[in-house]
């Protein structure tokens, strides 16, 4: 994983909640807080909270009671996530390293977190901390992208971008957002980290959006994928971002299009 997969600054953020959340996350979010809701916590972490789009969905499915902590690595992204959710005083926002949470042992009934553990540089680490965090009985719940030619938008613009630069073709969505997904690999590092009871379920649903422009400049301009891009020699962002509108376009045709995303929802217990 390069350095770059791991920034969500500038107009990111801001792009990434108006455009990605409603095409991919806000499904996945809904899951993550029903299963949340039925642990019925009393503390509650959330890691790599990005824009809050888990937090939102959590905070409606759970009640006045709950002491509810929202983390990430990204100040930019926590800033649009904690304005969005303004006024709710069950949720406090803080700034955190997922590889050294700033909490004690034992603090939390639940740790859940959405599409953010690829990005740990490392997962074992991650776990551990998750795990030390957790009070006995606890549960962890996370999720993460399955392969990249399950989630056919995503694999769309990359292999747009890759027709468009042959001699060094962006390749952070296959990287990184769908670069873990082997089962074997994610219960050998939870194993690792201490976690003895762990159930993986695949879980597909469908991407949708309006135009097929939208779907390119979400993902060329709301991910850290713009970097990439912007990075390459003649890198001209919009078209790029064009050059994935067009073949989104060729294969799903101009109007309101849709296609399979598939993520893989963890379950791990120590």
């Amino acid at each position: 994983m390069s350095d770059t997969d791991k920034v969500f600054a500038g107009s990111i953020p801001k792009l990434y909640d108006e455009h990605l959340v409603p095409m991919i996350f806000a499904g996945y979010a809904d899951d993550i807080a029903r299963r949340v809701a039925a642990l019925s916590p009393s503390v509650l972490l959330e890691i790599a909270s990005g824009t809050g789009a888990v937090t939102r969905a959590v905070a409606a499915a759970l009640p006045g009671r709950v002491r509810y902590v929202a983390t990430d690595l990204n100040e930019p992204m926590l800033a649009v996530a904690a304005q969005r959710q303004a006024g709710d005083d069950r949720i406090s926002w803080r700034q955190a390293d997922a590889l050294a949470l700033p909490f004690g042992d034992a603090e939390f009934d639940v740790v859940c977190c959405q599409f953010g553990v690829m990005f740990f540089p490392d997962r074992v680490k991650g776990y551990s901390e998750a795990k030390r965090v957790l009070k006995p009985g606890g549960t962890f719940l996370f999720n993460v992208w399955d392969r990249i030619e399950e989630n056919v938008f995503a694999d769309d613009a990359t292999t747009a971008l890759g027709k468009l630069f042959p001699d060094d073709p962006p390749r952070f969505m296959a990287r990184t957002p769908h670069g873990y997904f082997d089962q074997a690999i994610i219960r050998a590092d939870l194993a690792r980290a201490g976690f003895g009871n762990v159930s993986i379920e695949t879980l597909a649903a469908t991407s949708r959006a309006p135009t097929p422009d939208l779907v390119a400049f979400a993902y060329c301009q709301g991910t850290p994928l713009r970097g990439e891009i912007e990075a390459r020699s003649g890198g001209d962002l919009q078209a790029a971002t064009d050059a994935v509108a067009a073949a989104i376009r060729a294969r799903h045709g101009s109007g309101p299009v849709e296609a399979k995303i598939q993520a893989l929802v963890i379950t791990a217990r120590p």
